[in-house]
């Protein structure tokens, strides 16, 4: 039976004790690491959060101790009383290699079974046994050091935002399904019988009220839901440093936000960031880079050779300019002995599994340099394409020629992917705001023009004169804040204008029955007096990611879904009983 802690209370964590704490007595409580008998004497690793400590029973040892001590195993939990010695045989394996301590009291509080996998930092168990014995797997310590990091950077950004003037508000959880980007996670209503709640995508609707409310500084660590297929940074439920600010305008937001990263890092790393953050605009990002969230740590920028090629006889790259596309390269420094032509093989496939349909190369190894398409060049082309590109011997050049929706994106994602092979990223952080964002973009299948954003975004002033005539020049007063090559946040500045709100639903097709049913409380509270106001939202365990330099969410989420959207542990979603659909007036049909 498990025995109580009569008579002791934990006075230190095992991880936690070092030489200075000698002769001391102590009680520590935690899980059994590991057991070791050697006749006379008997050690034992106790694991709690903070660390290992060896517990140590020998000759002077009560005999219903030592027993004790012999009958434990792997992941019991004990609490031991006794007093800190030096160890004769020191480690520097554990932090507390220096010492022991020699158990006077011993309780068994939970015997356990011996558990589907060792509990040891670097598990060669598979994920998904992992996972479905999550509470296991967060005994580790490396998943317990990422949950903890995760911990320290809300503190942070709480006491940050406290410290100017920042007040937290809980936004409701059950609220009307309105259209933001992903599908929403629908609740039935008992009482309400064929109406639905939706879970909040983001609190956008009502941060905004709050600002209308007069409550001109509002911060939440908001739960946010989002229907959409997942990947290795993206979770159906996340949390979102969420904030909205009243009399601002952008460089405002981008300032508060800059602060709260310098003192982050400090705190949580011990790194200063330089501040201003560099920006970019989204077109610099694009055409340059690929992607609207950049890996700025390395070079490797696309290159446009449109202008260069549009009157070759490359039928591939002269068809691509005259459809409106472009021909546009990267160059991979020195790679010519690591991408060889089996490796571009591979690289081939991969741009076309993303939508291109091929890829031109140049692997400049001997003297003359192998270019897949140099029978169509004339005299001084090639040439003439390696001195612009800037390439050398040793060099290798991939080139991408089609529209610039495919065009731009897969070089972005060829550049990330060898980069990778090379091992050219280095270790460190770089944070770019992308600025301008076009507020429409063209729909390729229907030709309409739709938004980029939430419809509460703000064009640019100088902008409005086009929302009628030419929405290709319309920008939106909107910023994303990316790390790494890693989206961290995205905001913008609001519109509180009723008539230039009217506009704009109008400019994206939307009926006045269609903006009543969905968005009329808001539309309504626009005519009360509106501040100028915007915010963003900063994805927390996109930065806990990052920092713990972890490849997936689930490694900084306590208990995560895969790729399904199911958790493995507690097997959901489940199916529910016919009696509890009948009450929410739900019948399930069959789908094939």
């Amino acid at each position: 039976m498990a025995e109580f802690m009569t008579g002791l209370k934990r006075s230190h964590y095992c991880g936690d004790l070092r030489i200075a704490n000698v002769n001391e007595e102590v009680t520590v409580c935690g899980w059994v690491q590991r057991q070791r008998d050697l006749g006379q004497l008997i050690f034992i690793d106790l694991r709690d959060r903070t660390g290992i400590v060896q517990l140590a029973f020998g000759d002077s040892t009560d005999k219903e101790i030592f027993e004790k001590a012999f009958q434990a195993r792997s992941e019991y939990v004990l609490c031991a009383k006794g007093i800190v010695r030096e160890r004769s045989s020191k480690t520097t394996k554990v932090a507390t290699g220096d010492i022991e301590i020699e158990v006077t009291d011993l309780r068994v509080l939970s015997k356990a079974q011996t558990p589907p996998f060792e509990i040891v930092d670097e598990s060669k168990t598979s994920e998904d046994i992992r996972l479905k014995y999550r509470y296991l797997d967060l005994r580790r310590k490396p998943l317990f050091d990422n949950l903890y990091l995760r911990s320290k950077i809300a503190k942070v950004a709480r006491d940050y935002f406290y410290e100017n003037g920042f007040i937290e508000i809980e936004t409701p959880m059950l609220i009307k399904s309105t259209p933001e980007g992903a599908r929403d996670y629908l609740v039935p209503s008992r009482i309400h019988n064929g109406k639905f709640y939706a879970l909040p995508q983001s609190p956008q609707i009502y941060k905004q009220l709050l600002m209308l409310s007069g409550f001109d500084r509002y911060i939440q660590l908001a739960k946010c839901f989002r229907d959409e297929d997942l990947r290795a940074d993206r979770q159906p439920e996340f949390t979102q440093i969420d904030m909205e600010l009243s009399f601002v305008d952008v460089e405002d937001i981008l300032e508060i936000n800059e602060g709260l990263f310098k003192r982050l890092f400090k705190e949580v790393l011990g790194q200063d960031l330089e501040t201003p953050f560099e920006r970019m605009t989204y077109n610099d990002a694009m055409n340059r880079y690929g992607s609207d969230k950049p890996d700025v740590r390395f070079d490797m920028q696309i290159q446009d050779l449109s202008d260069m090629v549009k009157d070759c006889d490359f039928k591939v790259f002269t068809d691509a300019v005259n459809n409106g596309g472009s021909v546009r390269a990267i160059v991979a420094k020195g790679a010519a002995s690591t991408l060889t032509r089996k490796e571009i093989d591979k690289l081939t496939e991969f741009v076309r599994g993303i939508g291109a349909k091929g890829l031109a190369f140049v692997r400049w190894v001997e003297d003359t340099p192998s270019c897949s398409f140099a029978k169509f060049m004339k005299e001084g082309e090639l040439e003439n394409i390696l001195s612009t590109v800037g390439a050398e011997k040793g060099d290798v050049v991939l080139i991408v020629a089609d529209k610039d929706s495919v065009t731009l994106p897969t070089l972005g994602a060829l550049r990330l992917s060898v980069a990778k092979k090379l091992s050219i990223i280095p270790d460190t952080f770089k944070f770019v705001w992308i600025v301008d964002f076009p507020f429409f973009e063209k729909d390729e299948e229907s030709g309409e023009w739709i938004a980029m954003h939430h419809p509460f975004t703000m064009p640019k002033e100088e902008c409005l004169p086009y929302l009628d005539t030419d929405p290709s020049k319309v920008i939106a007063k909107a910023y994303d804040l990316t790390l790494n090559g890693t989206e961290l946040s995205s905001g913008s500045i609001r519109i509180t204008d009723y008539e230039l709100q009217q506009k704009m639903f109008k400019a994206l097709k939307l009926t006045d029955e269609e903006i009543e049913a969905k968005f009329g409380f808001l539309v309504e509270a626009y005519k009360y007096g509106a501040p100028p106001h915007g915010g963003m939202g900063i994805g927390l365990d996109r930065i806990a990611m990052i920092l713990c330099k972890c490849d997936s969410l689930r490694d900084v989420t306590a208990f995560p879904k895969v790729q399904n959207a199911s958790e493995l542990m507690s097997d959901c979603p489940s199916f529910v009983d016919e009696e509890s659909l009948d009450v929410l007036g739900i019948a399930l049909k069959e789908t094939e």
